[in-house]
């Protein structure tokens, strides 16, 4: 942040969370594996965040049982920001990985930090019930956040699945906890894969001999 002239001058808690809010602004500099729909350029975090709210409030009458879409909302448009210090580690990457989580634990100390007292620890529990992963409203949540970029990849024709020369089986193993959030989306999600192999966006899973 260049000036904290005017935070200074503001003071108390409303300074602090306009520290917070500036520094959730740094997340639209954060640069996604996944091209926008259109092909153009590839998105960015904040976006991808925004995007996957609205997948929420469209889609959760097809998740596993009742859902708070307001807590899922939440979890999504959360669930990122620790990007702002960790980075974006694309899902195919597995040497960038190594770490992450690390990384985003000391990330989320950093930014949940800049809250006051009362808001901070409770963001921080969303951001955690999220990672973890265990409740209904979080294997939704994590459900949509796969779906999103599968959709991307087809609609572009590769995207991703070529830039990393991945194939349907390494797709499926990585996606798979789609159905622990909704069946139903990973139906969905599993005819997008058979489309993808049929025009050579993504390469067919090898066979059991391994050709």
């Amino acid at each position: 942040m260049k000036s904290t002239v005017w935070l200074d001058r503001t003071g108390g808690r409303l300074a602090d969370q306009f520290r917070f809010l500036m520094e959730a602004d740094r997340l639209k500099t954060v640069i996604r594996g996944n091209r926008i729909a259109d092909g153009s350029r590839r998105e960015n975090t904040a976006e991808h965040s925004w995007h996957l709210a609205l997948f929420a409030m469209v889609l959760s009458e097809h998740a596993v049982g009742p859902v708070d879409v307001w807590r899922v909302v939440q979890m999504l448009l959360l669930h990122d920001l620790v990007e702002i210090e960790a980075g974006d580690t694309p899902l195919y990457d597995a040497a960038a990985a190594v770490g992450q989580a690390e990384r985003e634990q000391a990330a989320a100390d950093i930014l949940f930090g800049l809250l006051p007292p009362d808001q901070g620890p409770a963001m921080r529990a969303i951001w955690d019930e999220f990672e973890a992963a265990e409740t209904p409203d979080a294997r939704f949540a994590k459900a949509c956040d796969r779906l999103q970029p599968i959709l991307l990849n087809h609609v572009v024709g590769g995207g991703t699945w070529t830039d990393y020369d991945f194939d349907e089986g390494r797709e499926r193993a990585l996606t798979s906890r789609i159905a622990h959030g909704s069946p139903v989306l990973w139906a969905a999600a599993e005819t997008v894969f058979a489309d993808a192999v049929a025009n050579g966006w993504l390469k067919p899973a090898p066979t059991a001999a391994g050709t």
